[in-house]
């Protein structure tokens, strides 16, 4: 064994020993007194950071990917002993601090893919972007390293601590700002063969999780063409682990085929079903909870170590079973439609399932209120994924608002009061109204722009005028060979009325273009600064409003709302969107005031609705 006489690399060992001391005792249950103790030494390790104390120290990153379950040389383990011997090497002094859910003796550990990342974005007023990083200890990391509380940080290789083209970016800034990230796998020089180097890792890093990616989802869809199980299997068969295999399930599978049968004679209900099922001790089969934030931000705890739990069947699980077409031994394709499986057996006949649908149809009963609470936006906002609307309800006096969003949504959003959205829909309002530096600038594109819109209209009128003569030819010419084209067959009756009423309505169309003069600019453009202006007073009285005076300005202003954990989309009634497209007005204003000119009727109306909200008060 060779000794090592360097103090700083004695150091390093004592952490790296004292590490696994403190590993053994956190992995221990703790008393209260334990947590009192571990949350004093964080709070300490927190001010010690802050006061700069670590400034020369370095942190370990290790980062498991969630697709790569069976690459153990990517595993945690593997990259703690690889990163330590590293520091060890290179002489780099790892921070002894300890903080829960981040790190323990300056070793971070995170169990997320590096691969995905979110794509909304926002921009604030000083043209700063932002967006969010997915990774939770990562994100906390970079705040730290940005702060200067740490040197660098050592990580084994590109790929480890990003996949992404937005986190790369972040890296390489801290990167060029001086911080130290230290790589066992590679070395990058400051040169520009150095940086070529890295460009490339980073590159391969991403084109790795986009092949690994396209791969699983060509193989999913491959399988689910030749009629193979690519997702789990409902209770009444097993999931041992392979796709082409779903046996059946001995105990439970004898108990969900003889209620088919039950349900087919027509005597028995759902809940009498359900009761049937649980007599004979049959439960849904065993799942394990969702972790907790706690739970997921802990590097040690695997999904073994969290007990998979059988519930009582209920009314809701027979209903699911009965209508489940896989019991017929088929599965879903690709398209939604479901084929004839080859990885599991039919439970119960074609002729059984028919039966029990049509008993089910009968005996859906549909509720329909005739006397419906009168609380606000119902029926206004849907999920912005799966289009499910969201029901009000009331509890506590206070207005919520819930979805029961469809299986597969991706919207974590389930509830919101009334508050919540009002104040996201106050944001997008303020957005809509003209600024006083936009009207001026408004104001002088049109100054100058609307002298020269006479010369474009006559062009534009001389093309619209030889186009109205060649539908007016074509209409006299369809017209005076009418016998000949319906004796002829060339046309249907019906497809000669269809021809002719469709020449007519361009005709007409074209007539309308002509009638759009300067003055009819002059004049759209009052009516859209005329309506900013009502929305802005609008906008003040929104935020002092009552509950129904807001759902009235609302309802005045949106015909769709969308909404989901990361935005808020929406679409404005036709006359109040000539707001949202302002900006272009200062791009093109005579286009934009061309184009707004057809719907001069509808935003008349919005200026009424506007003027009558003010008027009430």
């Amino acid at each position: 064994m060779v000794r090592l006489k360097n103090y700083k690399t004695q150091g390093i060992v004592s952490q790296l020993t004292s590490s696994k001391l403190c590993f053994y005792n956190m992995t221990k249950p703790k008393s209260k007194r334990e947590e009192d103790v571990l949350k004093k030494n964080e709070n300490k390790f927190m001010k010690d950071i802050v006061s700069g104390k670590y400034k020369s120290y370095y942190l370990i990153y290790n980062r498991k990917s969630t697709d790569e379950a069976e690459n153990q040389k990517n595993s945690i383990s593997y990259q703690k002993s690889e990163n330590s011997q590293f520091a060890i090497r290179e002489f780099l002094p790892i921070a002894s601090v300890t903080i829960k859910g981040f790190c323990r003796e300056g070793v971070i550990s995170e169990k997320h893919s590096g691969f995905k990342e979110d794509d909304t974005i926002s921009f604030t007023k000083n043209g700063l972007v932002q967006y969010s990083i997915d990774r939770p200890k990562f994100q906390k990391l970079l705040q730290m390293l940005n702060k200067g509380y740490f040197k660098g940080i050592v990580c084994l290789s590109w790929d480890r601590i990003s996949r992404n083209k937005g986190d790369d970016t972040l890296i390489r800034k801290l990167m060029r700002r001086g911080i130290d990230i230290r790589f066992v796998y590679a070395k990058y020089d400051k040169t520009s063969s150095g940086a070529l180097h890295m460009d490339i890792d980073g590159m391969f890093s991403q084109h790795h999780s986009r092949v690994t990616s396209e791969k699983v989802a060509l193989s999913t869809k491959n399988n689910r063409e030749k009629g193979i199980c690519t997702y789990r299997a409902p209770i009444g068969y097993l999931n041992l682990g392979g796709m082409d295999n779903k046996p059946l399930d001995p105990e439970r599978a004898p108990i969900i085929k003889e209620m088919f049968k039950l349900y087919g004679k027509g005597k028995w209900s759902l809940s009498g079903l359900a009761n049937y099922a649980n007599e004979r001790g049959m439960s849904t089969m065993p799942m394990r909870r969702r972790r907790t934030q706690e739970e997921l931000l802990d590097e040690d705890l695997e999904l073994k170590d969290i007990p998979k739990i059988s519930r009582p069947i209920t009314e809701n699980n027979v209903s699911r079973i009965l209508g489940n077409l896989f019991y017929t031994g088929r599965v879903k394709g690709n398209n939604g439609n479901y084929i004839k499986s080859i990885s599991h057996k039919a439970l119960v006949t074609d002729k059984t399932f028919n039966t029990v649908q049509l008993l089910l149809k009968k005996n859906t009963i549909s509720v329909h209120y005739v006397d419906k609470l009168k609380l606000p936006l119902r029926g206004v906002i849907r999920c912005t994924e799966c289009n499910r609307v969201y029901t009000p309800y009331i509890k506590k006096g206070i207005h919520y608002y819930n979805a029961r969003c469809k299986k597969d949504c991706t919207n974590t959003l389930k509830n919101f009061n009334f508050k919540y959205i009002t104040d996201k829909i106050e944001k997008k309002i303020r957005t809509l109204y003209f600024t006083d530096e936009e009207l001026i600038n408004l104001t002088v594109y049109l100054g100058t722009e609307i002298s020269l819109f006479e010369e474009r209209r006559a062009e534009e009128i001389k093309q619209i005028e030889r186009k109205k003569r060649k539908k007016r030819e074509d209409l006299k010419y369809l017209r005076s060979n009418k016998l000949s084209f319906l004796r002829t067959e060339v046309y249907t009756p019906e497809d000669y009325a269809n021809e002719e009423d469709k020449l007519n309505n361009e005709l007409i169309e074209l007539q309308g273009q002509e009638e759009i003069s300067d003055q009819a600019m002059h004049d759209t453009m009052k009516e859209v600064i005329k309506i900013s202006e009502l929305l802005k007073r609008v906008t003040e009285y929104y935020g002092f409003g009552n509950t129904n005076e807001k759902e009235y300005i609302i309802n005045i202003l949106f015909s769709e709302l969308f909404i989901s954990d990361k935005t808020l989309k929406y679409k404005l009634h036709r006359g109040i969107d000539c707001l949202s497209e302002r900006f272009h007005a200062v791009c093109d204003p005579t286009a934009w005031l061309s184009e707004l000119y057809a719907d001069i009727e509808y935003i008349k109306t919005s200026i009424k609705d506007l003027d009558s909200v003010l008027k009430k008060n």
